[in-house]
């Protein structure tokens, strides 16, 4: 079972974790591959486990997927400048509601890449997709723009969070193409919305919170994952699999039918506090982000 979430939004209030008692804790798992045909990865994807404790409190985690686009390494850049903008932004605006936060950490970053796309000869034309999730407590918001996907998984039931910003999302909304037949379309990846490539940014956000349970997982991704393996598949392979497991799996079966574009997942799933899980796959790393970040990295803000 599949559904999608986005457009069914109202306005709430957003909630932080309690002043008092234990953290929610994640395991995270980040992946990105070149995949079988490109030289460079365009992609890059993000852990961020902020060190206060007050701040993770007020803004939880933050997860982040990045696909990258420009000539010669154009791409690279304005996907580092985007998670590291939103990244920081995030959580060091002082401004605590969730959705406007992140909004806010959006445009900022897409000011800094059109900027550098209009003063740099080498880097013009360059932009990114840019989807970002926040892990606050018990609630789930997100910031997107472009056609990388959140997804959240329930009990086998995956739903897809975010709306592809493309030009055969728009056929499919005015009711004119399927959802399949927009699988296959030609023109299945261009892009309506991106963020550096205009001076504004279409900015969607979470407003009304998913529930994260301790069986839900969340899955974020590039479209180098979901050309190839579809949302029930996913489900599947998310439901059958520990994180590391799962991400895994998904990239290899991705490059086996064909990996003409990076790959790259980020799932993140909460620790149950009764200490059934045993294991945990997330590495925190006390050191900033930087703009020469690896292709996998999980990082802990100061």
């Amino acid at each position: 079972m599949w559904s999608k979430w986005f457009g069914k939004k109202k306005i709430v209030t957003a909630s932080t974790e309690p002043d008092q008692g234990p953290l929610t804790q994640l395991n995270v798992v980040v992946l990105s591959d070149l995949g079988m045909i490109r030289t460079n990865n365009e992609d890059l994807g993000l852990f961020v486990r902020n060190a206060s404790e007050e701040i993770i409190r007020r803004k939880g985690y933050l997860l982040v997927v990045a696909d990258g686009m420009g000539g010669h390494q154009a791409g690279e850049v304005a996907s580092r400048i985007a998670a590291e903008t939103v990244s920081g932004e995030y959580f060091h605006t002082g401004i605590n509601d969730i959705p406007k936060s992140m909004e806010k950490a959006f445009r900022v970053a897409n000011e800094k890449i059109f900027s550098m796309a209009s003063s740099d000869a080498a880097c013009r034309g360059m932009g990114t997709t840019c989807t970002a999730v926040a892990i606050v407590g018990g609630q789930v918001f997100f910031g997107h723009a472009g056609d990388s996907r959140a997804y959240h998984i329930r009990s086998g039931q995956v739903t897809q969070v975010t709306q592809d910003h493309t030009y055969v999302q728009e056929l499919v909304s005015l009711g004119e193409i399927t959802a399949e037949e927009a699988s296959r379309h030609p023109k299945r990846n261009i892009l309506t919305n991106a963020m550096g490539t205009k001076p504004s940014l279409r900015v969607d956000t979470g407003l009304d919170p998913l529930d994260f349970g301790f069986d839900d997982r969340i899955l974020l991704c590039s479209d180098g994952l979901y050309d190839y393996i579809g949302d029930h598949e996913l489900g599947e392979i998310l439901q059958g699999h520990t994180l590391q497991d799962a991400a895994e799996k998904m990239v290899a079966e991705a490059k086996r039918r064909g990996g003409h574009d990076n790959i790259t997942v980020v799932i993140a799933e909460k620790i149950n506090p009764s200490g059934l899980v045993t294991t945990r796959e997330t590495r925190d790393i006390e050191i900033p982000l930087t703009i020469g970040a690896p292709q996998t990295k999980e990082t802990e803000l100061p």
